[in-house]
């Protein structure tokens, strides 16, 4: 047995041709198997909570006090 591996993205519509080796005699049984990953739910999860994230005031002022706690820091590296 050979096993030939070939990992490709899923095409708009949804097919994906074969090219069968030349060495491989016409009317041969070849097995094709197909893996895919499912996408875990957590990431869709995840990407909601990130996209909610920019829209939330509290974390907004929170993200921009560390701005500003370390933009003086920022600062004295290029000052030295």
């Amino acid at each position: 047995m050979e096993a030939i591996k070939q990992i490709v993205k899923t095409p708009r519509n949804h097919e994906i041709r074969i090219k069968i080796p030349d060495h491989i005699p016409e009317n041969d049984a070849v097995e094709i198997i197909i893996f895919f990953r499912k996408k875990p739910d957590d990431y869709d999860n995840k990407i909601n909570e990130l996209r909610n994230a920019m829209k939330d005031e509290l974390f907004l002022n929170d993200l921009k006090e560390v701005s500003e706690d370390f933009e003086s820091i920022d600062l004295a590296e290029w000052q030295e």
